[in-house]
C-alpha cells in the first residue's frame, strides 16, 4: 500500500481505534455536509424562481412609473424643482434583518415609511391626483427594487456557500475517508503479522522447551540407571563376585 493513499502512523490498537473514530467523525461530517447541501440548493432553487418571477414584475411596474411620471409632466408640467424643495429627509428607508438557512446567514432587506407625506400641497394647482399616483407607483417600484435587492444578495451568497460546501463534501468522500480507511487496512495487516510473528515465536518457545524437556528427562533417566547399577558393583566388589546378570551384559567395545 502507497502511503501517500494513508497516514504516516506507527501501527497499535490504540491507533487503530483513533483511526476508527477519526473515520466515524469524517462519515458523520460528510453526511451532514450533504444534508447542508441540499437544503441550501432547494433555498437556492427557490430564490432564483423568485428572482425570475421579480424580474419580470419589475419591467412592468417602471414601465407603469414612466407612464404615469409622462402623465404628471403633460397635466402638471415640471414638478421637479417642487420635489427638490420639499425633500428634506428620505421618506422610504431600509431595515436589514438576518435569516438562518443551514447555518447560513442571509440578509433580508425591508423598506418602511417614515414620517408624513412630504408632497401633499404638490400638484395643488393642477395635477395633483396624477402625482399621488406616480407616487405611489414609484412607490412600489422601490419596494420591489429593495426585494430584488435582497433576493439577488441572498443568491449571490447562497452561490459561494454551496460550492465551498460541496468542495468540502468531496474532499471527505474522495480523500480523506478514503484515506483513513487505508490507514485502517495498513494497521489491521501490520498488527495481524504482528500476531503471525508471536505465534510462529510463542511456537518456537514451546517447541525449545520441549525439547529441553525430553533431554532433561532423557538425562535423569540415564543417571538413575547409573544409581541402580551402583549398588550391584559395590556387593561385588565387597565379595568379589559379579552378578551374573551383569557378566550377560555386553558391553560395546572400546578400541584404544
Amino acid at each position: 500500500m502507497s502511503s501517500g493513499n494513508r497516514i504516516s502512523i506507527f501501527p497499535t490498537r490504540m491507533a487503530l481505534t483513533t483511526m476508527k473514530t477519526k473515520l466515524k467523525g469524517a462519515q458523520t461530517g460528510h453526511s451532514l455536509l450533504k444534508r447542508k447541501a441540499e437544503a441550501l440548493t432547494k433555498r437556492f432553487r427557490t430564490i432564483t424562481h423568485q428572482i425570475d418571477e421579480l424580474k419580470r414584475k419589475m419591467g412592468a411596474v417602471m414601465q407603469a412609473a414612466s407612464f404615469s411620471l409622462a402623465e404628471v409632466q403633460y397635466i402638471a408640467g415640471d414638478v421637479s424643482y417642487q420635489i427638490r424643495e420639499a425633500s428634506i429627509k428620505a421618506q422610504l428607508r431600509v431595515r436589514c434583518k438576518q435569516e438562518n438557512v443551514s447555518g447560513v446567514m442571509l440578509p433580508t432587506f425591508e423598506m418602511y415609511v417614515e414620517g408624513g407625506n412630504a408632497f401633499e400641497f404638490t400638484g395643488l394647482g393642477r395635477g395633483g391626483q396624477h402625482v399621488q399616483k406616480a407616487k405611489e407607483v414609484y412607490q412600489k417600484a422601490v419596494e420591489t427594487l429593495v426585494e430584488l435587492a435582497s433576493l439577488q444578495t441572498a443568491f449571490v451568497i447562497l452561490d459561494e456557500v454551496i460550492k465551498a460546501t460541496n468542495r468540502r463534501v468531496n474532499a471527505i468522500e474522495h480523500v480523506i475517508i478514503p484515506r483513513y480507511e487505508n490507514t485502517i487496512k495498513y494497521i489491521i495487516s501490520e498488527l495481524d503479522e504482528q500476531d503471525r510473528e508471536e505465534f510462529f515465536r510463542l511456537k518456537k518457545v514451546q517447541g525449545k522447551k520441549k525439547d529441553k524437556a525430553a533431554a532433561a528427562e532423557a538425562e535423569w533417566e540415564k543417571a538413575k540407571h547409573e544409581d541402580d547399577d551402583l549398588p550391584e558393583l559395590q556387593a561385588a566388589h565387597e565379595t568379589g563376585q559379579l552378578d551374573s546378570n551383569m557378566l550377560d551384559h555386553d558391553d560395546e567395545d572400546v578400541i584404544f
